[in-house]
């Protein structure tokens, strides 16, 4: 069997990225099977090729490449060898990374073919919303294909892997899924952070270290052995944010339970007036707490009376902007506290 990959620019959800496009194809019955990821990393070509030999039902004795440093290390043609991480991936399926000589190109004749096809029949007049549904897409191709007869070589693909299944041993009874596992920190907000986007656990969680596996569909957090949350993966680079269910209601319980804070705890202990606009700051819950802090730093600098009548005057009209309480404050007593001049200076 032979496995490259190919950049091509796609339009996906309304929006043109450069994507890898990866494909294994079966040399004898021409079988193929493409993808498509944002990134390729070992862990997008263990996942990859995972699928693609699950899809095939089998794995060929030999996967030819090319010098992909990805795969292979230490010199090129048949003095690479894989790193001891897919070297261990290729033993688990009974099969061996191949690199031929470099500008060999006939030695990925059977991938090469295959990625021209795909720009010029699988692309064009197609949608994708996600990546999900463009290799769903690629996939029902592969089957279309697959399943079709094929003048060039006389054969159906499908009907061709037959004897290449008599040629090979099953594929091992059960085949793990590959995962990366990542130990994280729960934040203040009852979320663990994985490429910039984050994931819900719950709140009781908060300041935990857990372990996150990841893998192309799945993000699943642990606590030891035991499951707390899983979620669906989101694109790497998105900063969203995910909440499950369970969790969101417990935010927002939390949320109307919400202890006071040092500062607001002081101004409503220093006046009605100071504590009917803590109140009404505290209505709005992404920016009540840092407008609290600012008004208590407004009551600490200035004289506490002059900050009361602002305030009281301020509450009358319905105004809550710190920024126009703060200057109705200096209007009162910049004649008493500040040295202003009479008169203009003398330009000489």
């Amino acid at each position: 069997m032979q496995h490259d990959t190919s950049p091509h620019d796609v339009v996906v959800g309304g929006r043109k990225v450069r994507l890898q496009c990866a494909s294994l194809v079966m040399c004898s019955s021409r079988r193929r099977f493409i993808q498509c990821y944002p990134r390729w990393t070992r862990f997008h070509v263990k996942a990859f090729l995972t699928k693609a030999l699950v899809f095939f039902e089998m794995a060929a004795s030999r996967c030819m490449l090319d010098n992909s440093t990805v795969i292979m290390t230490g010199g090129t043609g048949p003095d690479a060898r894989a790193v001891p991480e897919m070297q261990a991936f290729a033993d688990r399926f009974g099969f061996e990374f191949v690199a031929h000589f470099i500008g060999d190109a006939n030695r990925s004749a059977r991938v090469e073919g295959p990625f021209w096809h795909v720009e010029r029949n699988f692309y064009p007049g197609r949608t994708f919303a996600d990546f999900a549904d463009l290799n769903a897409q690629a996939i029902d191709w592969c089957k279309a294909y697959n399943g079709s007869f094929h003048k060039s070589y006389g054969g159906v693909p499908d009907e061709l892997a037959v004897l290449e299944r008599l040629a090979r041993p099953r594929l091992p009874a059960w085949i793990p899924e590959p995962t990366r596992v990542h130990v994280r920190r729960v934040d203040a907000d009852g979320y663990v952070s994985l490429h910039t986007n984050r994931y819900s656990v719950g709140e009781d969680r908060i300041d935990h270290e857990l372990k996150v596996h990841e893998t192309l569909e799945r993000v699943c957090v642990y606590e030891g052995r035991h499951l707390i949350a899983e979620h669906a993966r989101c694109q790497d680079g998105a900063g969203l944010r995910f909440t499950l269910p369970e969790h969101r209601g417990n935010r927002k319980r939390r949320s109307k339970q919400r202890p006071p804070t040092t500062e607001e705890l002081t101004l409503q202990a220093a006046g009605p007036a100071l504590a009917a606009l803590c109140d009404a700051l505290r209505k709005d819950p992404a920016r009540g707490d840092r407008a609290i802090r600012r008004l208590h730093r407004i009551w600490f600098d200035y004289p506490t009376e002059f900050v009361e009548s602002a305030v009281t005057r301020a509450l009358e009209f319905g105004l809550v902007d710190l920024h126009r309480i703060e200057r109705m404050v200096l209007q009162s007593l910049r004649g008493d506290f500040f040295r202003l001049p009479l008169e203009d200076p003398d330009d000489g």
